[in-house]
């Protein structure tokens, strides 16, 4: 592995509003555990990763002081810029593009690493993988394998029961060669494309192949109160590991 190589940036989205996080009166990025936000858990991975030069963190308009804030209280360094967010995700994941397109670093050899907000259980072995992938293979996906049954149903009937062995769930961060990335973003914009569900989407409709490394299974994106336990629950596993060692 060439850990030499850290020409390699992120970009944070953490645009969200938090529609169904019932009861949270803020967005779900902003709420916290053990004192600091989920936010800053997912940022502080990235800044303390040695391999990551700068990160862009892409945010609801509303929530941009409050980003502001949080990146002074925790000392975060690597963040270049805090934008807004756009109408779509992708509208949202280009803006970042775009602010790190005006980065006089980034260049043609460039590795960038899309990755959620609320997705805080990211870990640096990941982040290492997927920077190797996306240099000696190309665009990169991260997967966690699916633990249940799989079927494809319609109109309340199952079709077909998938091969949970060649099933994977998304994960993130998506690791991509910023130039291509910022190319097909580009060109789809210029076609009046901003749909695109995540930018492995994108880059599999422009041609590209998207390789695989698998991540941590519990690199759960948080979107619901649920998912926030569950997070509490990981994060209160691993701090009794630590503890005690594994039972």
């Amino acid at each position: 592995m060439d850990t030499a190589y850290n020409n390699c940036y992120a970009v944070i989205f953490a645009g969200g509003v938090g529609s169904r996080m019932k009861g949270a009166s803020i967005p779900k990025q902003f709420l916290e555990l053990g004192g600091k936000s989920i936010i800053a858990h997912t940022l502080e991975h990235f800044e303390k990763h040695p391999r990551i030069a700068g990160i862009v963190v892409v945010s609801v308009a509303s929530g941009i002081s409050r980003m502001k804030e949080i990146v002074s209280a925790e000392g975060f360094k690597k963040v270049l810029d805090i934008v807004p967010g756009g109408q779509t995700g992708q509208d949202s994941i280009f803006e970042g593009l775009a602010r790190l397109a005006r980065h006089d670093a980034v260049n043609d050899s460039s590795v960038v690493l899309v990755h959620d907000g609320v997705r805080p259980l990211i870990d640096g072995e990941t982040i290492d993988a997927c920077i190797e992938s996306v240099i000696t293979r190309g665009c990169t996906a991260t997967v966690a394998p699916a633990g249940e049954t799989i079927i494809e149903e319609e109109n309340g009937v199952v079709t077909r029961v998938v091969d949970r062995s060649k099933c994977k769930l998304a994960r993130a961060p998506q690791a991509f060669m910023f130039k291509d990335l910022y190319s097909a973003q580009l060109d789809a914009r210029a076609k009046g494309r901003h749909d695109y569900i995540d930018s492995i989407s994108l880059m599999s409709d422009y041609g590209y192949v998207i390789h695989t490394i698998e991540g941590p299974v519990d690199n759960i994106k948080i979107t619901t109160p649920r998912d926030f336990y569950s997070y509490k629950g990981f994060v209160d596993y691993k701090e009794m590991k630590q503890l005690w060692g594994d039972c």
